[in-house]
């Protein structure tokens, strides 16, 4: 019923690219940065593994039957393949390490360690052959500074073990955004969105089932924040992020990685708790300093 619903809304979007590029960046921006505390309530009825495998997979089925509804060109198994691995990337392996990570380590922290994807994602360009000019080094450097700050002043701590999997993760997604902009893809940005993260989250079930995870004892909030994770935190921001990825570069499409831990430490502060140092607040101008750098350096790329 729900679904029936959602397929009878007309999704109105700007009409202007730079207008539906900064709706995609405040969704993923401000959806991704609560996903943390999200994932941490949600740990509390479902191991790491089987709540990521199954937020992904049951979210993928209901935006697939969403796009099927809206009659897409259907895709070929070539594009199919490509779905599959770029989602393995995406979700089965970085949302998955990311959860597995977050057993012993803080939403803040965990945010912070995400936010090295866009350093991750120079360094496979630069591999791959791309040329990165010296001012989107320096903002990327200008960020990952913030980021030490941000990092240095966290109370937070977590295990050896679970920040080396956070970064792992970061690791696997800057390497599936790169995939993203290289294979083809269905070209319906809906039904394309919805096989990488059913795939993906389907493999994920797969491999925390036949490793022995199974749910725990169920809570109101931890399957509240499940839900929210698979509607909003998945559904919603997996378009928005796969729209910038088809039309801007990796550096833009992953500054939300930026944003996302002044986002976590800002609701940790307001419903953790957690106190707001100096600096906390000195980490969030110089991290959205760097941001308001990559546009404006991919800006000047793309009139060049």
């Amino acid at each position: 019923m729900s679904l029936q619903f959602l397929s009878r809304i007309p999704l109105r979007l700007p009409e202007s690219r730079n207008g539906r590029i900064a709706l995609a960046l405040a969704v993923v921006y401000l959806v991704w940065g609560s996903t943390y505390l999200a994932i941490h309530v949600a740990l509390g009825s479902f191991p790491p593994l089987l709540m990521s495998g199954m937020r992904n997979l049951f979210a993928g089925i209901g935006l697939f039957i969403f796009a099927a509804r809206r009659k897409p060109v259907w895709p070929s198994a070539l594009e199919i393949r490509n779905a599959g691995l770029v989602g393995t990337m995406l979700v089965g392996l970085s949302s998955g390490m990311l959860a597995y990570g977050m057993r012993t380590v803080g939403t803040g922290t965990a945010a912070v360690m995400v936010a090295t994807v866009p350093l991750f994602a120079t360094v496979i360009a630069v591999i791959a052959g791309r040329k990165i000019g010296r001012g989107e080094w320096f903002a990327v450097g200008l960020g990952l500074i913030g980021i030490a700050i941000l990092s240095h002043g966290s109370d937070s701590a977590g295990s050896a073990g679970g920040s080396l999997a956070i970064l792992c993760g970061a690791l696997f997604w800057a390497g599936g955004a790169h995939l993203a902009g290289r294979l083809k893809l269905p070209s319906d940005l809906f039904l394309s969105t919805a096989l990488q993260i059913g795939l993906g989250g389907a493999m994920s079930t797969l491999v925390a089932w036949l490793s022995g995870e199974r749910m725990m004892e169920a809570h109101f909030l931890p399957l509240l924040a499940f839900i929210y994770l698979m509607l909003v935190g998945t559904m919603a921001a997996y378009v928005a992020y796969g729209y910038l990825i088809r039309h801007t570069n990796p550096i833009i499409a992953s500054s939300c990685m930026y944003v996302n831990p002044v986002v976590a430490v800002a609701l940790g502060a307001l419903l953790l708790g957690e106190p707001v140092t100096k600096s906390t607040v000195i980490a969030t101008a110089v991290i959205l300093a760097s941001v308001g750098l990559s546009f404006w350096f991919d800006r000047r790329r793309a009139a060049a």
